[in-house]
């Protein structure tokens, strides 16, 4: 009980706890309802290396798993060096009063391993106040080349136990990748972690490639690319770095697709004259269906997360505006109001909020709305931010942000859906359009 006093304090309005907080015999759950006052404050001293050659290994995990958490703005790491007890081994009793006594509300423990080139990572989260362990303790393994992702994995345990949430820490981003002078910019797709690590190159840059969208699953990758000389869809096997024009798409100006969320069908724009209306393709058999005709311009469309509608841009109106629906096409309903023009809309994978970019007086803004078009919210603003991307859980975005200038330049941000935890991803080059996957 004191340990749910102390978080109710420490969590302020943001994180509500449930009637039935804790079950019996169960985890602590908080409900994430808004931004956080004040993060929970956590620590996480080096993980043990259990064998001669874990010791690079865990230090290099314990510090992603403590980057991961506190990266959320939801978690506040006490600083090693205010620590009173050490973890000496992965077995030994928790001094638990030597972690009151710095005001953690939670401590994880972790060991790691290696043996022939692979690595295992096992990791205990405490209830500080309580004394108790919250969950069982899991392990992880994998090749010495894929720690990080058992740091992430740990995170999202860690993560998961604290909130009763999904975590996003091991997924990636497709996205982008800009070099060169910005009027003769090269472009390539290219993938990372979430947090900007590893990144791997899809594409060279003899081509321009546009709007990279994972797939459900994360092993395919569609994309716009010019490389027949006028803008064409491609699908890109991630795993075998293959790519080919989609069959339907052959032959007019097709671009901003999007996968269905079982990632059967297609929904895409194509141009023709100056119309542009939005299609549904078949993968399989390539067979395509016009969802609308209208003499407007109407693209970037997005697929609800159960598949029965659609969200996208039009300027039917006069100007662009969003709009819902059905997934097979027909009468669709405006869903924006707010003054300026609105684009790029996605929608959340919890299904209860729509991302979009708006741009009013000058400002591009990165907002959210209800998926009726009530409690428009926008999270950031600069000359030109857009594009955005949901988290796996839908708690946070990921955008682009291009500085104005000759010199100016195009990188990735995240923002929660808060709008109080913007953070810049550090990528090798230039980056713009992200489309985050699914957790791996």
């Amino acid at each position: 009980m004191r340990f749910l006093m102390a978080l109710c304090m420490a969590l302020a309005a943001a994180l509500v706890l449930p009637a039935a907080a804790r079950a019996q015999d169960g985890p602590l759950r908080i409900e994430i309802t808004e931004g956080t006052i004040e993060p929970m404050a956590y620590a996480v001293p080096d993980f043990v290396a259990e064998t001669p050659g874990a010791q690079q290994y865990a230090q290099q995990i314990a510090r992603v798993v403590a980057d991961d958490l506190t990266g959320t703005g939801l978690f506040r790491e006490i600083p090693r060096d205010a620590h009173i007890s050490r973890i000496t081994s992965f077995e030994s009793p928790v001094q638990f009063a030597d972690w009151k006594a710095i005001n953690a509300l939670v401590l994880l423990t972790g060991a790691v391993s290696e043996e022939g080139g692979r690595i295992s990572v096992k990791f205990r989260v405490w209830d500080v106040f309580a004394g108790t362990e919250l969950g069982d303790g899991m392990q992880f393994a994998a090749t010495a080349d894929g720690w990080r992702r058992l740091a992430h994995k740990v995170a999202d345990q860690v993560y998961s136990r604290l909130t009763g949430e999904t975590g996003y820490f091991d997924s990636r981003v497709v996205f982008v990748s800009e070099s060169g002078p910005k009027e003769q910019r090269a472009k390539r797709l290219a993938i990372m972690d979430y947090d900007g690590a590893n990144v791997q190159y899809l594409t060279d840059s003899r081509s321009i490639v546009l709007a990279p969208r994972f797939s459900p699953n994360g092993d395919r990758v569609l994309y716009t690319s010019y490389e027949t000389g006028e803008p064409q869809i491609h699908v890109l096997n991630v795993g075998a770095v293959q790519s080919r024009i989609l069959r339907s798409a052959a032959g007019v100006m097709s671009f901003a697709p999007r996968f269905s969320p079982d990632g059967s069908r297609v929904v895409y724009s194509v141009t023709q004259g100056s119309n542009t209306d939005i299609y549904m393709m078949d993968v399989a058999s390539g067979a395509s269906t016009q969802l609308t005709a209208t003499p407007a311009i109407e693209t970037a469309p997005s697929f609800s997360p159960d598949g029965s509608r659609i969200v996208f841009e039009s300027d039917r109106s006069g100007t662009q505006q969003l709009y819902v629906m059905p997934a097979g096409g027909g009468e669709a309903t405006r869903i924006s109001f707010g003054q300026g023009r609105y684009g790029t809309p996605v929608w959340s994978p919890r299904g209860d909020m729509i991302a979009f970019t708006k741009q009013h007086q000058g400002r591009f803004h990165i907002g959210v709305m209800r998926t009726d078009g009530s409690e428009e919210r926008l999270l950031t603003a600069s000359p030109l931010d857009e594009g955005p991307t949901w988290a796996p859980n839908g708690r946070v975005l990921m955008f682009s942000r291009e500085t104005l200038g000759a010199q100016g330049t195009s990188s990735l941000y995240t923002v929660d859906v808060a709008g109080r935890k913007l953070t810049r991803v550090r990528t090798p080059d230039g980056a713009s359009d992200p489309s985050w996957g699914p957790l791996q």
